[in-house]
């Protein structure tokens, strides 16, 4: 178990959205507000040490819209490297700090709540559960918490794959597929 006050969240906000169309998919209107402040208000809620985004620039809307809730903004200006640069941007901003986790989230699931991540800090353990996953009995998946251990290997991945592989040994938290479903296409908001 690790307290959240011991933890930086970092929020991966710096996507392309190539699959949602021209839009920016972050900023898509969901019960009246832009899609990834639901991610962002579960995490200032569980009251983790610090908050991370890492966006495409520093003064965009979403930046500011982030900021505005207490959030310090990593700029990954080459999102079309994939996860792993947005990835590699938190977790080297987050090494800046002393805190001895990270839980990493992701912009585009907004219905993630507290109560989930509140279990993935109950799993963890540095020695026995240093990775603490999501899952809905099908894949391990983010929203994910990584031991301080890890940063390293975490900034070391490439392309779309970011921390999948230290996933594979993840210690696993279920719940269900609605809540860790993520927006691609503007047709996964129409159901909501």
């Amino acid at each position: 178990m690790i307290d959240a006050d011991e933890i930086v969240a970092i929020l991966l906000a710096a996507g392309r959205s190539e699959r949602f169309g021209r839009d920016d998919k972050l900023l898509a209107p969901l019960a009246g507000e832009a899609l990834a402040l639901h991610a962002a208000r579960r995490i200032a809620e569980l009251a983790p040490a610090r908050r991370i985004a890492v966006c495409r620039d520093a003064d965009g809307p979403l930046a500011r819209q982030l900021g505005a809730l207490g959030f310090d903004i990593a700029v990954n200006p080459h999102s079309e490297r994939g996860l792993s640069q947005s990835l590699a941007s938190g977790i080297a901003s987050a090494a800046r700090g002393t805190e001895r986790a990270a839980l990493v989230c992701l912009a585009d699931m907004p219905f993630v709540g507290a109560v989930h991540l509140r279990r993935l800090l109950a799993r963890f353990d540095p020695v026995g559960a240093p990775v603490v996953a999501s899952t809905d009995g099908d894949a391990a998946m983010p929203p994910a918490l990584f031991d301080r251990s890890l940063f390293d290997a975490l900034c070391a991945g490439e392309g779309d794959r970011g921390g999948k592989g230290l996933l594979a040994g993840a210690a696993l938290v279920r719940t269900s597929a609605d809540e860790l479903a993520d927006i691609d296409r503007p047709q996964d908001l129409r159901g909501t």
